[in-house]
């Protein structure tokens, strides 16, 4: 079992950049396929940004695709979330989420792939 504690979100203007970070205690951290959700007001949990258990391969929404980066530390347990360019309607809770199961690979968009889950952190953009 894992525990993730999301850190990092604020207010930004547009155009700025935040970084988010998740550790993840336990010592089976590299086993975990992570990824980044997020849920704004009103809306449904999206799919943001997915690494595999290497942090060797990466995918992304469209709509952060070349604004957003995610990585990983595996001896540090910790996932990020560069965000640059920011927009207000990246405005939102960003969760991190972590599943030690293996599917295909789009099935890995499905927030029902990932076992564990963060709190959450806000992230509001200003324009």
């Amino acid at each position: 079992q894992v525990q993730l504690v999301e850190s990092g979100g604020g207010l930004v203007q547009a155009g700025g950049s935040l970084r988010l970070s998740c550790a993840a205690s336990g010592r089976t951290f590299s086993s975990y396929t992570m990824a980044w959700f997020r849920q704004a007001p009103g809306k449904e949990r999206e799919f943001v940004a997915r690494i595999n258990r290497r942090g060797d391969t990466t995918v992304y929404a469209d709509s952060v695709k070349g604004r957003f980066t995610i990585s990983r530390d595996n001896a540090a347990n910790t996932v990020y979330l560069q965000m640059n360019s920011l927009k207000p309607e990246d405005t939102a809770v960003y969760y991190c989420a972590g599943t030690q199961s293996s599917y295909g690979l789009s099935y890995y968009y499905n927030r029902s792939a990932y076992d564990y889950w963060g709190q959450g952190t806000q992230v509001t953009v200003s324009s």
